[in-house]
């Protein structure tokens, strides 16, 4: 078993249940998600996914990775990130029979996503009735407009550099 925890600093990170951390997570893709909000997995733990402060949610698969956690090769790769909401994702779920994410913002908007592509279905308390079999057509929600990012390769972080940029005063500046 493992215990994930989600920052302000975009980050998860992976503990076991003595309390060591196993994994440190950072979103790879292009646009900053910014601090998380919310947190969930699929019932078997292989999918993660997290919610943002922009609006953003993002899915890692860690399959492999729990398969055998000592093993660095076995990594957990980013495979998804969209812009569900225009404000804060505060909670959100899979729904694995019907292959969904439902997304809760602080601007009182849920709204239902395809889990593996992104793919926007509509929002609760719509007029038109949810069809969850037609991804084909890609519409996006009213308030966002970045289209969901499939990340094929594999992601390759950057390590953490402490830099440091001392204020120094420059008088013949």
């Amino acid at each position: 078993p493992l215990l994930a925890s989600a920052h302000e600093s975009s980050c998860i990170r992976l503990w076991s249940i003595q309390g060591n951390l196993m994994k440190e997570l950072l979103p790879f893709s292009e646009h900053p998600s910014g601090p998380l909000t919310a947190l969930c997995t699929d019932i078997f733990a292989k999918i993660i996914l997290a919610g943002s402060k922009e609006g953003y949610i993002i899915r890692w698969n860690m399959a492999s990775f729990l398969e055998d956690p000592r093993n660095r090769k076995n990594t957990i790769k980013e495979e998804l990130c969209c812009r569900a909401h225009a404000t804060e994702v505060v909670d959100l779920f899979i729904e694995e029979e019907k292959n969904v994410v439902v997304t809760a913002s602080i601007d009182g908007s849920v709204r239902l996503w395809h889990a593996m592509t992104g793919y926007y279905f509509g929002y609760f308390g719509q007029a038109r009735k949810f069809e969850l079999s037609d991804t084909s057509r890609l519409i996006l929600p009213s308030d966002v407009n970045n289209f969901p990012a499939i990340i094929k390769e594999e992601s390759k972080h950057l390590e953490k550099k402490k830099v440091e940029y001392p204020l120094v005063l420059d008088r013949d500046k």
